[in-house]
């Protein structure tokens, strides 16, 4: 014998779902959601680096992409701000093309169109940085405003920030 469900019962399993999917969580910057976004946008093709390749971290040129309003809010301590709309090369023609570089923004999708660039124009060993400076916070990872640690980041939105798990969001 066929029982039927009530209606709110067939709709309460994916809603269940889906808060589970988007709701953040003390891992949320390695949920299934984070990761299936990120992948989203990532080239295969282009390297990432990853908090624990502190060898290749600790070697490198940080390179902020974010426009300025987002780098003075906060960014990675030493990091160099290039911009994204307003990149050229010439902020970076001081840097050896040999010089390792790592390139971030608020999740990869602005670096690697910059990493790409830098690329193009025979920079040898430039990485993105995996999650950006919203996995940075997220992992606990200092970041900095006029030389002092600060908990605040520039989400880049209202829509963004739900990435964002850790600190205090500015957008």
């Amino acid at each position: 014998m066929f029982i039927n469900k009530p209606k709110f019962m067939l709709i309460r399993i994916p809603f269940i779902f889906l808060l589970l999917f988007l709701i953040p969580s003390p891992t949320f910057s390695q949920s299934l959601a984070y990761k299936t976004m990120l992948s989203g946008i990532y080239e295969k093709d282009f390297p990432l680096v990853y908090l624990d390749q502190g060898e290749i971290l600790g070697k490198s040129v940080l390179l902020d992409t974010r426009e300025k309003e987002e780098y003075e809010v906060s960014h990675i301590k030493g990091a160099r701000w290039v911009g994204f709309d307003t990149f050229s090369m010439e902020s970076v023609r001081d840097i050896p093309k040999d010089q390792p570089i790592v390139v971030y923004c608020s999740v990869g999708a602005r670096s690697q169109d910059i990493g790409k660039k830098l690329k193009s124009a025979g920079y040898k060993k430039v990485y993105n940085l995996y999650g950006g400076i919203f996995h940075w916070v997220n992992e606990e990872q200092p970041v900095y405003k006029d030389q002092k640690t600060t908990n605040r980041i520039h989400t880049y939105n209202r829509a963004w920030s739900i990435w964002v798990n850790k600190g205090e969001k500015v957008f």
